[in-house]
């Protein structure tokens, strides 16, 4: 049976082995990271848990000769399953301390958590917005679907922004971000001008950026006042959360700030030509030949750019004449 065991890559300067592990199309890998210091073994981002998962991490610690004992902390940049989903089943196997912002661990509850609607408010909203019943009545199953990449959850020690966290042997700085995901954080080495910067900032895909009920009402105006402060970071390696790690990490940033101002520019190009739900902007965008998954994420992007609009004084949001839906007009100027 094939594993990525083969794709495993150390940085031995900076002290960092890169583990990928599988996670669902169309990414395929998620980065999780292992450090060595005196106090202990860190993992930063462990992965989802699936049957893959959970016979690769076996054999990666095997391989890195690695006992589950010296494991001293699972450190977890954000909320996502594919970086969080395992964090508590391997705390189960190796007793170590889970960390995360305080911020991260809410965004599990809303999103997982006993009390959570998010089943029914994510339908609801993308109903509001002209999702059509083929796509919207897919929705429930879909999120349903995480729950197993999640469980158990995990006991939780919150990292805090300007209290630096020790991990193979040297203090990193955390740097909380948000737009992608709500209490983001990142992992600055200043001194040796490194990066663990999880989904924050991608090489060569543009992070998600989605409006979800009950969470950051504004997540493209976080996402780009986070990437300005990243501009302000000297990096000379960034280890992200996919792809490879990568030199480039100011031109990137400004790359990514560009992207969203040209799509910003695009979607108001549309709504100048006539209305539109923002269904009919995300297919307009994205197509429609995209599974649920995918198509998830192209909504609530969408709607992510419109309220952005809409801040901005640049879109308004009106009621159809049938009043069941809303749409997106210019704003006269």
């Amino acid at each position: 049976m094939k594993t990525m065991l083969s794709e495993i890559q150390t940085w031995e300067k900076e002290g960092v082995v890169r583990v990928p592990m599988p996670m669902a199309p169309p990414l395929r890998r998620v980065n999780s990271y292992v450090l060595r210091g005196p106090e202990g073994i860190t993992i930063i981002d462990p992965g989802p848990r699936t049957a893959e998962t959970e016979r690769e991490w076996p054999l990666a610690l095997r391989q890195l000769d690695i006992a589950a004992g010296d494991v001293a902390q699972i450190v977890v940049t954000h909320h996502h399953p594919d970086h969080y989903g395992l964090a508590g089943y391997l705390q189960s196997i190796t007793g170590a301390a889970v960390r995360m912002s305080r911020r991260a661990y809410e965004e599990t509850r809303l999103m997982w958590g006993k009390n959570s609607v998010m089943n029914e408010e994510l339908p609801r909203l993308f109903r509001r917005h002209g999702m059509p019943p083929v796509w919207n009545d897919q929705l429930l199953p879909h999120l349903q679907s995480f729950f197993p990449q999640v469980t158990p959850a995990p006991e939780v020690d919150f990292i805090q922004e300007g209290e630096a966290v020790m991990m193979g042997g040297r203090y990193w700085l955390p740097v909380e971000s948000a737009g992608h995901a709500p209490g983001h954080l990142s992992f600055y080495d200043q001194e040796r001008q490194l990066m663990f910067c999880g989904d924050a900032v991608l090489p060569q895909i543009s992070p998600n950026i989605s409006c979800l009920p009950g969470s950051d009402p504004q997540p493209l105006q976080s996402f780009l006042t986070s990437l300005e402060r990243f501009g302000s970071y000297e990096v000379q390696i960034a280890f992200p959360g996919h792809r490879h790690p990568f030199e480039h990490f100011g031109e990137r940033v400004r790359m990514l700030l560009g992207h969203h101002e040209e799509r910003l520019a695009r979607i108001e190009g549309l709504l100048r030509q006539r209305p539109h739900t923002g269904f009919a902007v995300c297919a307009a965008l994205f197509g429609t030949d995209l599974g649920i998954h995918q198509m998830r994420f192209a909504m609530a992007e969408t709607l992510a750019h419109l309220v952005e609009l809409v801040r901005r004084g640049r879109a308004e949001e009106r009621r159809t004449s049938g009043g069941a839906a809303v749409e997106f007009h210019l704003t006269v100027r």
